[in-house]
């Protein structure tokens, strides 16, 4: 199933893949929802799902207690669409009810590259992109309410959300970028909202509910400073295509770290 939201630096392109070891039956844990890849990847029956975005936390609430009513809006955005439009739009964004979950996921599916960035007041500042990406079966969004069901959403900071984890838990782990890899042109404001000290405050999360018996698998720059953060753990380079340049011509292939609890003696 895809997700309901397009997301800069998502993982559906890892979800799609056969390469995380997930035990059987383990609650999906998600600290850094954003589009939620793995989530709706398969079906899972427990789940817990966080993010400290007031907005995409609210669209996952609306979607899954009021799909019909959010897919009725959404298809009025659509109906609507233009340059003139979407700012309108993207100007009034600011509260947390059903009409905010709509504005939320048009201006996701029609501003640039999926880009999630607010300025200093808070508002959702990215610009319209070159498409809009439609939704156009209420069926669709049947199937996301009804994966969501047996989700537990929650607006909450990571490490809240990882110290609940322990044995049956699978914490999939997805942090903005803060250090300068393969040209990654929105280090600089990823740095402004994820500090170098919540890295370590990241690692030190997993660690400990590795310690309670909880799984976790964590993707991050392959950069020689997150090897040396995690070198009490193991480490893969992982190639993936580049979808961060504005024109596909400047899109190539890149590598992330696939990060996983150290070997047990």
């Amino acid at each position: 199933m895809r997700p309901f939201l397009r997301w800069a630096g998502g993982k559906r392109w890892l979800a799609n893949q056969n390469v995380l070891s997930i035990p059987e039956g383990a609650r999906i844990v998600e600290p850094f929802l954003g589009g939620g890849a793995l989530f709706f990847s398969r079906a899972w029956e427990k789940a817990l799902l966080a993010d400290v975005n007031p907005f995409l936390i609210n669209a996952y609430n609306r979607m899954k207690s009021d799909y019909i009513g959010l897919y009725e809006k959404i298809m009025e955005h659509f109906c609507a669409h233009s340059e003139d439009y979407y700012y309108k739009v993207r100007d009034r964004m600011g509260k947390v009810d059903l009409q905010d979950a709509a504005d939320f996921i048009y201006l996701n599916r029609s501003c640039f590259n999926g880009l999630f960035r607010v300025n200093l007041s808070g508002k959702f500042n990215v610009p319209i992109g070159n498409k809009l990406f439609e939704i156009s079966e209420i069926s669709e969004f049947e199937n996301w309410s009804s994966r969501l069901v047996s989700a537990d959403i929650r607006l909450s900071d990571f490490e809240d959300t990882i110290a609940q984890c322990g044995e049956g838990d699978f914490v999939f782990a997805d942090p903005p970028y803060t250090v300068n890899h393969n040209s990654n042109g929105f280090i600089e404001y990823n740095e402004k909202i994820f500090s170098w000290d919540d890295q370590v405050r990241l690692h030190d999360c997993l660690i400990q509910a590795s310690g309670r018996g909880a799984k976790f698998v964590l993707t991050n720059a392959d950069h020689s400073s997150i090897r040396e953060l995690y070198a009490d753990c193991s480490t893969d380079s992982v190639e993936r295509g580049s979808e961060m340049a504005g024109a596909s011509n400047f899109r190539g292939r890149t590598t992330e770290l696939l990060i996983t609890p150290p070997a047990k003696n």
